[in-house]
Order: structure tokens, then sequence, then C-alpha cells
């Protein structure tokens, strides 16, 4: 968990213009944050837009469904686009969520070109 906290505010630039970005901070254990930790950890293009992220910074619209009203819901999720609105991520410990995180920059970065 220390790992995770100590790297709060820490930006990461390739020469691509692609870069990523890590926050994390402690809050009071509540049942949206049962691990105590507020963390947004954002992978960037070179035009500035966030391209992947997982996160549990805010609260997530409910789905779409004619009828239904209810409030937004906080929990972990992820971004694997611009524009998602996130789906689920399964939050284990600090370790593994930077694990996941690298792991999926390393995949979209090769995909695209960006390293080799």
């Amino acid at each position: 968990m220390q790992a995770l906290l100590d790297l709060h505010g820490y930006e990461f630039h390739y020469a691509s213009g692609y870069w990523w970005r890590i926050e994390a901070i402690t809050v009071h254990p509540s049942a949206f944050r049962p691990h105590g930790i507020r963390y947004n950890l954002t992978l960037h293009n070179r035009q500035n837009h966030r391209i992947f992220g997982i996160d549990n910074a805010h609260g997530l619209p409910p789905p779409d469904r004619p009828g239904f009203t209810a409030r937004r819901v906080a929990y972990d999720h992820v971004h694997r686009t611009t524009h998602d609105r996130g789906g689920p991520y399964y939050f284990h410990s600090a370790e593994q969520l930077l694990l996941d995180f690298f792991a999926a920059i390393d995949t979209i970065l090769h995909t695209a070109g960006v390293v080799k």
C-alpha cells in the first residue's frame, strides 16, 4: 500500500507524447472504498486525452434503463477508452493494482506501436 501512496502525483512522459499519472491518497474506509485509499491511475495520449484508467475517484451513472432512476454509485472501475463510462475493477491489493495498470499500459503502447 505504501508504494502506491508514495507514487502519488508521479507522472511519466514518453518521447512519443504519451504519458501516465498516478494519484493515490488515504481516506477513511467506507462501503465504497473499504481499502482506505482513493486512487486514479491514468494513461493519456499525445492530445492529453485519457485513453485508459483505473480509479475509484468518482461515482458512475446508473445503467441506461428507461424509467429507471438511481443515484450514482461509487466503486473501483476501469476505463478502457477515452469516453468509456467505466466497468468494474476488482481491487485485490495495491500491488495488484499497480501490476494491472502497468500491464495494461504495456499492451496499449505496444499495440499502438508507441513502444517496441
